[in-house]
């Protein structure tokens, strides 16, 4: 059957006809043999960068009378499912009684930019109705809808059946896909009639992502049409995408679903390659519109192809592909597009609740714009959370075992906890600091503790 009896899925679900030849490239691709590995051999590291820290205050001015031209557009498709979460990911509490959301909006009033939300038809809805509360966005707020794509089958790259629950036939196709929603949906021309010509783009779980006067001026004042926020390379971003340079010299992303086997320890090597995609994107939307129009509409990203069970909750579930693009990778694309260096604190997901208890506690704060970075106190450096995944990995889980709030991480570099153990109120952690539960009953941790070094509870 090949490709058309994906297009009549897509067909009958509504699909538009640009997100389906979008999928028809790729599929073709998979159909070749196509794996999107890239292998290390057909790469180059990248040596240095511009840094954020030494653009002039004159940016920063040119970034100013910009401003009335720059749009805030958040990813916000994610539902949150690895942390048990059914809703929105963005609905969230990170800082006190404020959500993603909460922080997302607070801070667009405040940079006085008009918001745009990425959302996925799992997070529209819900997403929508938390932010009527700030009626100040008025007509500063649009919202789109990512588009889908059908999982394939591994056995025979025919589309997947999966009766038990139709929806997990379907996935979400990754960021890339931002540049055909823009089309489609009709909001990249809305915005460029009204005269916002520059993005400001980042993942709505990154609370460490905000405008930037020095990179919103950097972006109109050179010219070029896409600039991506990348930083350091540590040990704890070895597993993940790297930029680096084509053979030709051109700047490239290669994810960690595109490294071959074999070519591991090279990936990971962060001597090697020292930046990663912060996944903050400053787009020029005038010049992404001529782009785009010259290629019939298809930007034509790399694929990423992951194969899953088509059921994540049932690992023996049939094999699927599911076919994706990351955003970033337009880099490659994108004549004249660049890359520069950003301090850590641009980085702030929470992709984990490991990551989540961190934001949440004295070890992060909350700045007067809205950004969430690392207490002044810490001179930058993150603190590192590994909770056990038995007892933590979902939120739920996670709040029964703090119920008072979550510790105080401020003087502590790393905390890690193994085995079931539930924390009191006002309890301080310091340094390097390892909790252990070897019992098979939960154990608790009083009020007021102070925890430091190996701690084994009995």
């Amino acid at each position: 059957m090949g490709f058309e009896a994906f297009r009549e899925r897509m067909v009958a679900a509504g699909l538009p006809e640009l997100a389906i030849s979008v999928f028809g490239r790729q599929y073709a691709q998979l159909e070749a043999g196509e794996t999107g590995l890239v292998a290390e051999s057909e790469l180059e590291p990248v040596e240095s960068l511009p840094e954020l820290a030494t653009l002039s205050e004159e940016l920063a001015e040119h970034g100013g009378e910009a401003l009335s031209r720059c749009v805030m557009i958040k990813l916000n498709g994610g539902l949150g499912t690895s942390m048990g979460l059914e809703r929105a990911k963005a609905l969230l509490l990170v800082k006190g009684e404020l959500s993603f959301l909460d922080v997302i909006a607070r801070h667009a009033l405040g940079a006085d930019v008009r918001l745009v939300l990425m959302n996925s038809f799992s997070t529209q809805t819900d997403s929508l109705a938390a932010l009527e509360a700030y009626e100040e966005l008025g007509q500063r707020r649009l919202d789109f809808v990512q588009h889908r794509v059908p999982k394939v089958a591994v056995s025979d790259l025919e589309p997947i059946e999966w009766p038990a629950n139709r929806a997990l036939e379907w996935n979400p196709p990754g960021h890339g896909d931002l540049y055909a929603a823009l089309q489609t949906s009709g909001i990249l021309d809305l915005l460029l009639d009204e005269g916002r010509d520059l993005a400001f783009v980042s993942n709505a779980d990154n609370l460490g992502a905000s405008v930037d006067l020095r990179l919103l001026g950097f972006l109109a004042s050179e010219g070029i049409p896409m600039l991506m926020e990348v930083a350091a390379r540590t040990a704890v971003d070895r597993k993940g995408g790297h930029l680096a340079r084509s053979p030709g010299g051109g700047l490239m992303l290669r994810e960690a679903a595109q490294c071959p086997p074999g070519d591991e320890a090279s990936f990971q090597d962060i001597e090697r390659h020292r930046f990663f995609n912060t996944n903050n994107v400053w787009l020029n939307l005038r010049q992404l519109r001529e782009r785009l129009t010259e290629l019939d509409g298809v930007l034509e990203l790399p694929l990423i192809r992951n194969e899953k069970p088509v059921d994540p909750r049932l690992p023996d579930s049939p094999r699927a592909f599911q076919l994706e693009t990351a955003m970033g990778s337009a880099i490659a694309l994108l004549d004249g597009a660049a890359a520069i260096r950003v301090p850590r604190s641009r980085f702030a997901p929470v992709k984990t609740t490991d990551d989540l208890l961190a934001v949440r506690s004295d070890a992060n704060v909350l700045t007067d714009d809205y950004r969430v970075k690392p207490d002044p106190r810490r001179r930058g450096k993150p603190v590192v959370v590994e909770l056990d995944p038995r007892f933590y990995a979902h939120v739920d889980q996670l709040d029964a075992r703090f119920r008072s709030g979550p510790p105080s991480l401020l003087d502590c570099m790393r905390f890690a906890v193994e085995g079931d153990v539930a924390f009191g109120r006002d309890v301080r952690v310091e340094g390097h600091t390892r909790v252990r539960n070897g019992s098979d009953r939960q154990l608790d941790v009083a009020d007021g503790a102070v925890l430091s070094g190996d701690v084994t509870l009995d």
